[in-house]
């Protein structure tokens, strides 16, 4: 009996636990910031050890998964997102047993466990679905990556309505919603364990590994990585930062402003495959670049209402289409690289998200808000730093603002408000001091500047990477137009711009 749907299914259900998770995570930030008293620099580390090993597994990942086998690898991925559930849920009584230190060990490792069963995943979910339907990989692998942006749509939700203390029906623990990846989990370990899994194309493929290797000293692959190291920075360092950040501009609307452009990827990539046959895919990437650009750079100067929609939106359509049609184009230009080149680029990306992305955002956030808060409120800035310094690259160390500190302070208010409302009489540690407002107030204002500056040197990226795309399509001008090359036979009808493109599985 044909099993193709059940396997596809499974397969979808990996980028829904993995995109569940990554949008959770990012929803209780904030959690982590007050409970445990990390810095901006501190979470953006630990998001990024959930994209690290991601990259990392990716590139063996691509090696093994032939060899050893689909169905015995995705067993173990399903072991190890469920030791990363466990990891993760230990965090509080880390922190009270031991402190701060090891519980920023404790989340890192939880996410990084996390990130490799998502990297085993995805080693193993392209060339599966490409082998259940050879005849239609383009239609199928973009139903396939359309999870991605639907576990971000169903995590955001969960995000708006249970996490944080702007939480709309009411705040759970941050425990109960992170574990919610754990429901898909269950669904695809329990398909991976009962059905028999086909052999991979590749097997059949008669090109051997030399070959394939061969293809990393071409001039214009290694231009890709780096493109692609800009793609990983861009769309996965920024989805990891992009609800905190937006949260100090429009509070309590952000994660539905995630949602949102959660939405515009799940619709789109459905149609993927029809736009990318239309237009040179090196020119979509260029347009993409050019709207990333812009909706990142109006995002870091909007104020709140539809200016911050408006540059939402242009932020989605220029984010949507740049994994997929970048492995389309490595697909199509180096075709004897098979999965081997097709990994190197999505690992080189979730790399660069965890290396470069998620620290650097976060890097930049501490900068300019403490620089900030130091020039107009600097005993603020002596009260609410934090004790350690935290630096990126070459850049300078910086002290940025105690999430402990800061969270405890909002706390305090928000209790004194509400037993004022209500006429009950409030304690010796709950009465405001007029300090305690005007710090509450400077320092809102200084993260709303310092997340608005990240977003706005974040936009530098794109725009390197729109020169990027411009210099290729002049080389593809200068020789004809852009061509797909192929291994044997005539060029393929129907996918001639999308080579059974596979999309990104994020967090």
């Amino acid at each position: 009996m044909n099993n193709n749907r059940r396997l596809l299914l499974a397969s979808f259900m990996t980028l829904i636990a993995a995109g569940a998770g990554f949008a959770i995570r990012g929803a209780i930030l904030g959690d982590w910031e007050s409970n445990f008293g990390f810095t901006k620099g501190d979470l953006g580390t630990i998001t990024g050890g959930g994209l690290t090993g991601f990259g990392i597994v990716i590139l063996v990942g691509s090696v093994i998964a032939d060899r050893i086998g689909y169905k015995t690898v995705l067993v173990v991925a399903f072991l190890l997102h469920v030791l990363s559930a466990a990891v993760t849920l230990a965090a509080t009584p880390v922190y009270e047993a031991y402190g701060q230190t090891e519980t920023y060990w404790c989340l890192f490792v939880g996410m990084f466990l996390f990130a490799i069963a998502n990297g085993l995943c995805e080693a193993v979910i392209n060339p599966l679905v490409a082998t259940l339907y050879p005849d239609q990989k383009t239609h199928y692998l973009n139903i396939l990556h359309a999870g991605w942006p639907g576990g971000l749509i169903v995590g955001g939700i969960l995000g708006y309505l249970f996490c944080g203390s702007g939480a709309v029906v009411f705040q759970l623990r941050w425990e109960i919603p992170m574990m919610f990846f754990l429901v898909p989990t269950a669904y695809y370990g329990f398909i991976v364990v009962k059905e028999t899994f086909p052999l991979s194309e590749t097997k059949a493929a008669g090109v051997d590994f030399g070959t394939m290797l061969k293809e990393f000293v071409a001039p214009m692959f290694l231009f890709l990585l780096v493109l692609h190291a800009m793609v990983g920075y861009v769309e996965l360092g920024t989805d990891s930062w992009i609800t905190n950040i937006m949260n100090n501009v429009i509070e309590g609307k952000a994660i539905l402003l995630f949602i949102y452009t959660s939405a515009i990827m799940f619709v789109l990539r459905f149609f993927a495959g029809p736009i990318v046959e239309r237009i040179n895919p090196i020119g979509l990437l260029f347009l993409s670049a050019v709207f990333a650009a812009i909706g990142l750079y109006w995002l870091g100067s909007a104020g709140a209402g539809l200016a911050v929609v408006a540059a939402a939106t242009i932020y989605g359509l220029g984010k949507t289409f740049f994994w997929p049609t970048m492995l389309g184009v490595v697909g199509e230009r180096f075709p004897k690289g098979g999965a081997l080149t097709m990994g190197a680029v999505g690992g080189i990306g979730m790399l660069s998200a965890g290396l470069l992305g998620g620290p650097g955002i976060g890097y930049k956030q501490d900068y300019y808000a403490s620089q900030k808060l130091e020039s107009v409120a600097p005993d603020t800035y002596g009260r609410y730093r934090a004790e350690d310094e935290n630096s990126f690259l070459f850049f300078p160390a910086i002290s940025g603002l105690d999430g402990k500190k800061v969270g405890d302070l909002d706390v305090k208010i928000k209790n004194a408000e509400e037993k004022t409302e209500a006429g009950s009489p409030l304690d010796e540690s709950e009465k405001l001091a007029a300090t305690d407002r005007a710090d509450q107030g400077s320092i809102k204002e200084a993260a709303i500047f310092g997340g608005r500056m990240a977003l706005k040197w974040t936009a530098l990226v794109p725009v390197l990477m729109a020169v990027g795309y411009l210099l290729l399509l002049l080389y593809f001008r200068s020789k004809g137009g852009y061509q797909q090359e192929v291994l044997h036979g005539e060029q393929p009808v129907g996918e001639h711009y999308t080579g059974g493109v596979e999309g990104p599985m994020e967090g």
